[in-house]
Formats: structure tokens, C-alpha cells, sequence
């Protein structure tokens, strides 16, 4: 019988074993092969430095968003929104049909509802009176 052992610390041989066997798994079973990382980068223009932005990749007809972040003086000025279409015209540019994304309740769901995201599904977590908020969007033509 093989070990078992538990880390915190996972290096490449780990990461290409697990993510990699499951990533050929799924090509296999699907014959789709068509994963594509993809960041909308927002950069200070004197020096290039990348402030914020959104960063996620397209899969199988999904877009996923899996991070999202702009500092604080660059909120509420619509750069946000911006971004946020910019990356899901992308997706809809690689035929993406859906968007998916998490986001803490102290985050940003009114921000992603405002404009056309909807939650399908929450799971307390900590600290107490938190939850982790599962959102989703159609990414039709045009909209």
C-alpha cells in the first residue's frame, strides 16, 4: 500500500503529480484541451509596476475569475467595472458561455452584482459571520 504523508509545502513534483494527472484526466475523458491562463493588468504609467487587476483563465466553455484586486485609491472611479468587462469580453471573444468566481461577504458581492453577477451559493467560514459567496454569469453576446 502506498504512504500517505501531509504538507504544506507543495512543490513542482507535487503540483505536475496531482494537477497535472487531473488536467490529463480530463483531456482524456473530454478530448478537450483548451485551458488558457488570463489577466487584465492594471500598471502605474511611469514606471510600469503593476497596481491591480483581475486574474483568472478560461476552460471548457468557462470563464473563471480567481482573483480580482485594486488598491484602495484606485477604487470607485469605475477602473473596477472596466476591468471586469474587459475580462469577460475575453472570455466571450474564447467562447466562454459562463463566468464563475468566489468572493468573501467582506469583499466585493455587491460590486460583482451591480454589474450582472449572481450568487448561487454561500458557506460560512471564519471569522464568525463570514461566508465564502459563489457567484456566476452568463456570458452572452453582447452583454
Amino acid at each position: 500500500m502506498p504512504d500517505l504523508s501531509i504538507t504544506d509545502v507543495i512543490d513542482a513534483s507535487i503540483s505536475k503529480a496531482l494537477d497535472g494527472g487531473l488536467k490529463t484526466f480530463n483531456d482524456d475523458v473530454t478530448g478537450i484541451s483548451d485551458r488558457r491562463p488570463l489577466a487584465v493588468i492594471v500598471k502605474a504609467p511611469e514606471t510600469g509596476q503593476v497596481l491591480g487587476g483581475a486574474m483568472g483563465r478560461s476552460s471548457r466553455g468557462l470563464l473563471f475569475l480567481d482573483v480580482f484586486y485594486l488598491p484602495e485609491a484606485l477604487r470607485g472611479s469605475g477602473l473596477g467595472t472596466r476591468i471586469l468587462n474587459e475580462f469577460e469580453d475575453e472570455g466571450r471573444r474564447r467562447g466562454c458561455r459562463s463566468a464563475v468566481l468566489y468572493t468573501f461577504s467582506f469583499q466585493a458581492p455587491d460590486f460583482y452584482a451591480r454589474n450582472g453577477w449572481r450568487r448561487f451559493g454561500e458557506i460560512p467560514c471564519n471569522p464568525p459571520g463570514t461566508s465564502r459567496i459563489i457567484m456566476m454569469k452568463e456570458l452572452r453576446a453582447g452583454g
